[in-house]
């Protein structure tokens, strides 16, 4: 019942905005992220690689990120998938992002905010058992992306991925 009520309230909100359409969104920092990407470091200490595809979509709305890992699952698909959606907030003056991925459901913790933090955009999905801090760290002198992401944990952070995104 309360996936029913969350995928209403997101159906809501994306209805409401067909009737207030803001701006066509376009960001100096999320321009450098789209492109072909080979994404490459750890997942929980286990080193991985990933393509990464990401492209405007959607009327310049949404900049969707599509990873799918090298490595295979015992069914010979990718072993990991994820369709990100990251777009803005005019009236909070914030970020969005949506993360759906293999591991299906719609959680409290599918959605994130962040405001922009130099070349860092620092989104936090707040769950209602859970905090996850997800960084898209752009560094300009070597045009390549970093991902960090940890858990939060009894008041600390625990890692779970560093991955380095390089264009193909």
């Amino acid at each position: 019942m309360r996936t029913i009520l969350k995928a209403a309230a997101i159906l809501t909100i994306a209805a409401g905005s067909v009737f207030a359409q803001q701006p066509t969104f376009h960001d100096d920092l999320l321009d450098k992220l789209a492109g072909n990407w080979i994404l490459q470091g750890t997942i929980m200490g286990k080193q991985t690689t990933h393509d990464v595809a990401a492209e405007w979509v959607l009327g310049h709305q949404y900049l969707r990120i599509h990873e799918i890992s090298h490595e295979k699952n015992p069914q010979g698909q990718p072993d990991y998938e994820a369709m990100v959606f990251v777009g803005w907030d005019q009236s909070a003056g914030e970020y969005m992002c949506f993360w759906l991925d293999t591991y299906g459901g719609m959680y409290d913790s599918t959605v994130a905010l962040a405001k922009r933090s130099g070349d860092a955009i620092p989104f936090l999905f707040k769950g209602k058992d859970s905090t996850f801090h997800t960084q898209f760290i752009y560094h300009r002198e070597l045009s390549k992306w970093e991902w960090q992401m940890d858990s939060e944990e009894k008041g600390g952070m625990k890692p779970f991925a560093r991955l380095t995104l390089t264009r193909k």
